[in-house]
């Protein structure tokens, strides 16, 4: 779908049609549908409840809401064939107006991918309090990656529980990841030379950990966590 913006002269181009929010809420039925579990082939199982689903659906459209109305940014959305976590393919303009991202084509997950790119714009205009007043005001770039990506995850289990979303291995790591509690060592293992006090940190703490963590990894997905692939 595109989505002419006035105001800044902006175009607006935005992949709204599948972002997941089709008239589901409580609405007429006066209760929210059951969300479905999760399960994928290692047996590994996710059951969201429906209040916190119905909550994720509220934040969600919020920010296709801001996505759709705001004139201050401008999200370009594209696909392409290969598949590409979510920070592989974002592009910030230097103004911080203007974000380009990049998702895997017929595979209905540019939602999250949206929800990623809007969040780090809201960052460039330091306006993301609005969306994560949970992060304090000094909170580092890891910190920051954390809430981000940690939204995303909340996102794609929507609408994998509720829309039931086809599997997709890459987002499908990112919630999985979040849902069995090592989202930080997802990002600290797949992004070695972005955060390296933290990863320091990380080891010297708990130095068994990314061992852990590589292993449960492999039982869940059956494949290297990314960082740890090609001998990383």
């Amino acid at each position: 779908m595109r989505i002419g913006v006035s105001g800044s002269g902006a175009l607006l181009i935005v992949a709204l049609a599948t972002v997941g929010l089709s008239a589901c809420g409580t609405g007429a039925l006066g209760y929210y549908p059951a969300p479905r579990r999760l399960v994928i082939h290692s047996g590994e199982r996710i059951a969201p409840t429906p209040e916190r689903m119905e909550a994720v659906e509220e934040w969600v459209r919020e920010q296709v809401d801001s996505i759709r109305e705001d004139p201050s940014f401008l999200i370009i959305s594209r696909e392409q064939d290969a598949p590409a976590y979510p920070w592989e393919t974002l592009q910030l303009s230097v103004g911080g107006d203007t974000a380009h991202i990049w998702h895997q084509a017929r595979t209905g997950t540019y939602g999250p991918y949206l929800i990623y790119a809007h969040l780090h714009l809201m960052v460039a205009q330091n306006r993301l309090d609005r969306w994560l007043p949970e992060l304090a005001q000094d909170a580092t770039p890891f910190q920051i990656e954390r809430a981000i990506l940690s939204r995303v995850a909340d996102s794609w289990l929507h609408q994998r529980s509720v829309f039931d979303a086809r599997p997709n291995a890459i987002l499908d790591e990112i919630v999985y990841a979040k849902e069995k509690g090592w989202l930080d060592a997802f990002i600290l293992t797949a992004r070695p030379d972005l955060y390296v006090a933290e990863r320091r940190e990380w080891h010297a703490q708990e130095p068994d950990a990314r061992e852990a963590y590589a292993a449960w990894f492999r039982h869940t997905f059956e494949r290297d966590p990314p960082g740890m692939r090609g001998g990383g």
